[in-house]
């Protein structure tokens, strides 16, 4: 599509960057299903915030990783990922900044709805993940600049969101969700690993010295086949009855992923290998939910 046809409501669908909100969405979704399938209720509702507010931090953050890497100069001509609105000359970085305070804020209003249910640890996971949202690329040291990127991404995109979930659906807490969120935050740890080593040498260029940096690609693609074989195994030992059969169908994927980042040479190899790996959280969800649902 050129840029000339590309409508401004268009160019800021692209800069939300709607591809990612499966990674936010699923971890939630396995946080109610488990509820669920745990307590036989379903608080429509909180549900329905709890999403909303996910949403909300994900498309805020993009946004302001938008603008704050074009401010810091990572998003040059170089870069072989999709194209970015600021670099792009869509908007300016104020605008986009703008945009990414007002999600920001559409999340602290829903947070507000559901902390009228859950009480002080919701507060907590909220102020912490709207923090961690604007630090991943803002403030003096940046989480996305550094090599703890793929923790952040554990926390908050596989037990914060699981855990979060699930507290928020039955006011209780437990191990089993907080192990779910732990096996899922994997993949989606995997997703950022490939971003970065897509943009390695533009990265180091910027002064970005991620996990992938201190790695390498070989180790990071043995890193790499780790995050996505480790959650069938950690997800069928969390005890979720009916769930094992269903979720071995998830390790051949993994391998076929795995071979698939070993024989990527380029950007658009990387750009479709990036797209896939997020696709494979939403594929275990599914089949984690498929065996609740078959109890």
């Amino acid at each position: 599509m050129s840029e000339q046809v590309i409508s401004p409501l268009n160019r800021w669908i692209q800069a939300a960057r709607p591809k990612t909100l499966p990674l936010t969405l699923a971890p939630v979704l396995a946080g109610i299903a488990l509820a669920v399938a745990a307590t036989g209720q379903f608080a429509l509702m909180t549900a329905l915030c709890t999403l909303l507010a996910a949403m909300a931090i994900q498309i805020g953050t993009n946004l302001h990783n938008d603008a704050a890497d074009f401010e810091r100069g990572t998003d040059t001509p170089d870069r072989l990922g999709p194209p970015r609105a600021t670099a792009q000359g869509w908007f300016s970085a104020r605008q986009v900044k703008t945009a990414a305070h007002v999600m920001f804020a559409l999340a602290f209003l829903l947070g507000l709805i559901l902390l009228a249910r859950g009480g002080w640890p919701i507060l907590l996971v909220g102020l912490a993940s709207l923090a961690a949202g604007y630090a991943y690329t803002g403030g003096p040291r940046p989480i996305a600049y550094g090599p703890f990127g793929e923790i952040y991404v554990l926390l908050f995109f596989g037990m914060a969101a699981v855990g979060g979930s699930y507290y928020l659906q039955t006011l209780t807490f437990g191990w089993t969700p907080l192990l779910t969120g732990f096996a899922l935050g994997l993949p989606a740890a995997a997703v950022l690993l490939v971003n970065n080593y897509r943009d390695l040498e533009t990265d180091r260029a910027a002064g970005r010295r991620t996990l992938c940096h201190y790695l390498g690609r070989g180790r990071a693609r043995l890193l790499y086949t780790l995050l996505l074989l480790a959650p069938a195994p950690i997800l069928m030992s969390a005890g979720l009855p009916g769930t094992h059969w269903p979720l071995l169908a998830a390790l051949p994927l993994a391998i076929i992923l795995s071979l698939g980042l070993l024989r990527a040479a380029d950007g658009a190899a990387l750009n479709a290998q990036l797209a896939r790996t997020a696709l494979f959280q939403t594929v275990l969800v599914v089949l984690m939910i498929v065996g609740l649902l078959l109890l």
